[in-house]
This record gives structure tokens, sequence and C-alpha cells, in this order.
């Protein structure tokens, strides 16, 4: 028996020893854990012959600049790659591919501006785990990033930490594409809002951590986005809220929101009477925005500046009223005048009608030597009326009368 014993024991020190000599050179390889260890070893390139035992391959604070697709070849059996620190700028097309069993993997701490649009395609879609904090160089790579997460068919992924970015924003729909994650992952950026869109197909999502960023306040588009999370954990503390009266939405959006809110840490940085106090807790009044106040100061505005117009009309009327009582003489005198006028100009009228009426007048010469003219020019007989005027009647004998404008005319019979 125990010999027996003794041989078991030398042939796992045998093994042991077997397995450790095909440990890479500059990394630590455990048999037990099944784990490889490659710290800060000034490594270039990941190393290539790290056992097929492996699960867990760590390899931090080296200067490798780029992944390839061959970078794990052969190691089906990892599940959790940790490359964080490594100084990595660029991820060639399906860097991962062959890591078909990887879970869990860890890219903080670089420097990636390329990002291959297929470099997270892992057939079967495994990887649940990815953390990409502190590791985009720019917003190019935020770019590619989007493109990768659609490209990539990370259906598995539930957990995804971007926190330490500098992300100023979030495209639309970057993470529609991703409909089982749970877990997001968005502290220490620069995000100042929340755009429509911006969490499309995220039904499952239970827990968003967006503290440490820039927001001063959520405005109704961003509540409205927010809202459609549902019942789920959103982490919003330790960012610079201002408690002025664009706050409200927020303050009413806090007290009746399903989502579960870490209130506490959700604090007034501004003004200063308001700092450090919490935002849920504040009252209309409290942060200046008394809305009764304002319709009613909106109201009285109205009203006095329609009283002035009423003033300013009122004031021309009597202006226009003065002006014809100091003009009434004169008024006077000039209807008096178109009055007249008007009458010597129906007279007129009258006097040409009987004129041109009498069927015994037959022609109409002028008194002075230039009746023949006048006659031969055609001129009917109310332009020939002002003029002392010849009356020819019917019988052979003429005798002259004299026309007068205001209807003095004797009749045929008298002046026979």
């Amino acid at each position: 028996m125990c010999i027996s014993a003794v041989c078991l024991l030398m042939g796992l020190l045998f093994c042991a020893q077997y397995r450790c000599s095909a440990c890479p050179g500059s990394c630590e390889c455990f048999v037990v854990t099944r784990t490889v260890k490659c710290i800060s070893k000034d490594l270039l390139t990941v190393p290539q012959g790290i056992p097929g035992y492996a699960r867990t391959v760590i390899i931090t604070g080296n200067n490798i600049h780029k992944i390839g697709p061959h970078s794990f070849a052969e190691l089906e059996n990892v599940s959790n790659v940790i490359l964080s620190n490594n100084g990595i700028t660029a991820m060639a097309s399906h860097s991962f591919s062959a890591l078909v069993n990887l879970r869990f993997l860890d890219l903080s701490g670089n420097q990636l501006a390329l990002i291959h649009p297929e470099a997270l395609s892992i057939p079967g879609s495994p990887l649940q785990e990815l953390n990409l904090s502190r590791s985009l160089y720019n917003f190019t790579a935020l770019t590619d990033l989007t493109t990768a997460l659609r490209w990539g068919d990370l259906r598995g992924l539930l957990r995804l930490d971007l926190s330490g970015n500098h992300l100023a924003l979030l495209p639309p729909g970057m993470f529609s594409h991703l409909p089982n994650l749970q877990q997001l992952f968005l502290a220490n950026n620069s995000l100042a809002a929340v755009y429509t869109g911006t969490f499309s197909g995220m039904n499952d999502l239970e827990l968003l951590d967006m503290t440490h960023n820039a927001f001063r306040t959520f405005r109704e588009d961003d509540l409205k986005e927010l809202e459609k999370l549902g019942n789920i954990r959103i982490l919003l503390g330790n960012n610079p809220y201002s408690c002025s009266c664009e706050i409200q939405s927020f303050v009413t959006w806090l007290n009746e929101s399903r989502a579960q809110v870490d209130m506490e840490a959700v604090r007034c940085t501004s003004p200063k009477v308001l700092t450090n106090t919490r935002v849920r807790g504040l009252g209309v009044r409290t942060i200046g925005c008394v809305i009764p106040v304002q319709t009613e100061m909106t109201d009285l505005t109205l009203q006095t500046s329609y009283v002035f117009l009423g003033l300013v009309l009122g004031f021309v009327g009597m202006v226009f009223l003065f002006v014809l009582y100091l003009n009434r003489k004169g008024m006077k005198r000039w209807i008096i005048e178109m009055r007249d006028a008007c009458h010597d100009v129906m007279e007129g009228y009258h006097y040409r009608y009987e004129i041109d009426s009498d069927p015994r007048l037959g022609h109409i010469c002028a008194h002075d030597d230039g009746s023949r003219a006048q006659e031969h020019s055609g001129l009917s007989l109310s332009q020939q009326l002002p003029n002392d005027t010849c009356i020819v009647p019917a019988g052979p004998q003429v005798k002259k009368m004299s026309a007068s404008p205001r209807g003095n005319l004797r009749s045929p019979s008298e002046a026979i």
C-alpha cells in the first residue's frame, strides 16, 4: 500500500515537472490552478507555447502593441484572458477566434486606436464579460468599437465595462446588438446627456452605472430614455448637478420613477447654498422655480401691455378731436363752399336738361361774330349755354333773347 502511494506521488511530481518544463521561459505556470502568468516581463508579443491545460492566461505590464489572429493559437481550453496594461494599440481581425471557450476578456489600461470590425468575432459567441475600461485612445476607437460590437455577434455578452474612457457621448444604437447584456458600466467618463436610442434593444439590462460623469441635469428626452429601461438599478451619483430651475424635471423623475437610483449619492454641487443637498428632497421654491408665480407675472405683463395700448389710442383720439375743434370755422366754411358748389352744379345740369328737352329749339348760335364757327364745329347746346345765344324758332321771324345760366329763360311764346 505504501509502495503504491509513493509511486503515485513520484508520478505526480514527475508529471508536474514535465508540465512546468513546457511553460514559456518568461512566464509562470501553475498546474493545480491551470493558470499561466506573464507579468511585467517586457514581452513584445503574446508568448507562444502556453500549455494546453491552461484555463486562465494573465499577461499584464508588458509592451505588446498588437493582437493578431495567431496570438492565441491552439488554446481551446482557455476561458479567461487578462491583457491589461500592455500598451496594446491595435487588434486585428479574429484576434481571439481560436479561444472558442473564452468567457472573460480583460483589455483594460491599454491604448486601443485601431479595432478591426471582426476583432471580437468568436465562433459560438461564448464571451460573457468584456472589460474595456481605460482602454480607448480616442473617439475613433469608440467608433471602431461600436462596429466591432455589431459585427462580433456577441449575443452571449452579459457584462460590459467602458468606464474611464473620457467618453463625451454614446452613438445611438451602440448596444442594440447586445440583447442579453445585464450590466453596463459607464462611470468616470465625460457624459453630459443621454441621446435618443442610446439604450435601445437592451431589454435585459439590470445595472447601469453612470457615476462620476458630467451630468448637470437630465432633460425630458434623457429621462424618457432612462424610463425605457424599466425597473433596473441606475447609479447616477457623484455628478456635478446644478440645482437650478432646469433640474425640476429630474427631481420629479426621481420621485416617481420605478428605477432603483442611488438617491444618497445624487447631490447638488451648485449653487453654494445648496451644495451637498440631496436632489430628491428639493422643493420648487428651494431651487427658485415657482411656476405659478411665473404664470401670474406673464398674465400681469400682458394686461399691462393692453392698458398701455388703450391709453395711447385714447391720446391719439383726443389730439384728433382737438385739431378739429381748432379748425371748426375753416371746416364750416369749407362745408358751405362745397354745398354751394354742388348746388350750382346741380342747377346747371337742370338748366341744360330743360333746354335740351324743348322740341321747339332747333338751332343755337353765338351772339358774336364767332357764332358761325361754333355752329360748323358741331358744339352741343350744353357747351354753348354760358354765352349769349340766338334761338331760332320754327316760324319765319327771328328774335334775339338772352340766356342766363340761372334759369331766366323766357318761353318761346313770350319772345315772339
